[in-house]
């Protein structure tokens, strides 16, 4: 869904506080945001984590340079709480001009009827270049609501120094060639992998490179297709892998947490953001330096395995008063020249497949900007929260994974899936 999905978020904020801060205006400014000499105020939210205190500030001086009748008002907001938070900003008369939001929330908002259709704007800021994994859940019926903001998504850690001793000498870029390499390092108490049983953004991807999904639109109407043969395809190669290390069946990567079990030092490869690289160090400063990466093999060397991609879009609320100076900050922050720093400053994948290569010197990073060009979203539902609150795709694993009929297993998420999304 976002970034929050795969980083940690922090501290909720009360509505009835949050929307005293938003708006077209400030103190110096009347009700249409036009401040002293002329200058037309716009307020932007801005996720925490999302850009660095120097990034925000170097940006908005370059910006108000450049654009000398905007003064532009950046306020950082708090990823917990913000979906009921931004729900009641989109619904007020007083919502503020910019609005970064989770790649996979922009159909739920954009539901409402509060959110700015953007798609005259798409080919004026690259839109042909945008990773996947931003533009389609940006698009909602045709529509461009979301602006691609930046994204990241998983990668393959690897033990550089295990992988030597097996004799592998270069990461594998397929399927069978991991399944391969993993086979080799799965001996003893050294795990080949540790992938936990309900690790289910990671099936989505396998289930992707397989033709599949987790859900379906027919019509108006979405459906789960877990009981899909693609999808059935994909959890049999999760299972494969699976094996291959000593991950628990009925848990996800949070419990236990996996940076500590692979800290412990046996574990060989682990599935995670290359951030958790650093996170393993930290627990287990042995392993410093013993540390790579590499993009999910796919089923062919010349594209990457799908991955779930999280990161934010941009949006303009329609009760901006300002929509015009709100698309010329979305233009500035989305676009190639501050694309490329906020990848370098903040280890993100940028919001264009041709920009990848600016993250070359950062190995983590460039391997997950390799993966992205082949990144994916969750169902584009405004309903897919309700699917991921009882998740009856991690049950699903945890059946196939100890044992149960896939296809029977199949059938009961799918149709866990098809009334969770109103189906």
């Amino acid at each position: 869904m976002k970034t929050a999905r795969l980083l940690a978020g922090a501290a909720a904020l009360a509505v009835a506080a949050s929307l005293s801060a938003c708006g077209g205006s400030d103190d110096k400014g009347n009700e249409n945001g036009k401040g002293d000499g002329g200058r037309t105020t716009i307020d932007v939210w801005l996720m925490r984590d999302s850009v660095s205190e120097a990034f925000q500030k170097d940006f908005e001086k370059d910006f108000e340079a450049k654009n000398p009748t905007i003064d532009a008002k950046i306020q950082i907001q708090e990823w917990n709480g913000i979906g009921q938070k931004i729900t009641a900003a989109l619904a007020s008369n007083d919502a503020p001009d910019v609005i970064e939001v989770g790649n996979t929330q922009v159909a739920q908002y954009a539901a409402s009827g509060g959110v700015k259709d953007l798609s005259d704007k798409v080919e004026e800021l690259g839109g042909g270049d945008w990773i996947p994994g931003l533009a389609e859940p940006g698009k909602v019926d045709g529509k461009q609501y979301g602006i691609p903001y930046y994204a990241a998504n998983r990668v393959v850690i690897y033990r550089t120094d295990l992988y030597e001793k097996a004799g592998i000498k270069q990461p594998p870029t397929t399927r069978e060639e991991w399944l391969a390499a993993t086979k080799k390092l799965n001996t003893g108490k050294q795990q080949g992998i540790y992938l936990p049983g309900q690790n289910w953004y990671t099936l989505a991807g396998m289930i992707w490179d397989e033709g599949g999904d987790l859900a379906v639109q027919e019509g108006e109407t979405w459906k789960g297709a877990l009981d899909t043969p693609e999808a059935l395809a994909g959890m049999d190669f999760y299972k494969e892998l699976q094996a291959l290390g000593k991950g628990p069946k009925d848990s996800d990567e949070a419990e236990p947490p996996q940076v500590g079990v692979v800290a412990k030092g046996d574990v060989a490869q682990v599935i995670a953001v290359p951030g958790g690289a650093k996170l393993i160090e930290e627990e287990n400063p042995e392993l410093k330096g013993k540390l790579g990466f590499f993009p999910i093999p796919g089923k062919s060397a010349d594209k990457p395995g799908a991955v779930f991609t999280g990161g934010s879009d941009l949006i303009i609320p329609e009760a901006s008063g300002n929509q015009d100076e709100a698309y010329t900050f979305i233009k500035a922050l989305s676009g190639d020249e501050w694309q490329k720093k906020l990848a370098t400053t903040m280890s993100y994948v940028p919001n264009k497949k041709s920009l990848a290569s600016v993250l070359e010197a950062d190995p983590g990073a460039s391997a997950m900007a390799k993966g992205a060009t082949n990144g994916r979203a969750t169902p584009n539902s405004p309903q897919w929260a309700a699917v991921e609150a009882n998740n009856p795709i991690k049950e699903f694993m945890t059946q196939v994974l100890t044992g149960a009929d896939p296809k029977k297993a199949g059938a009961t998420a799918t149709e866990s899936i098809s009334k969770a999304l109103g189906g």
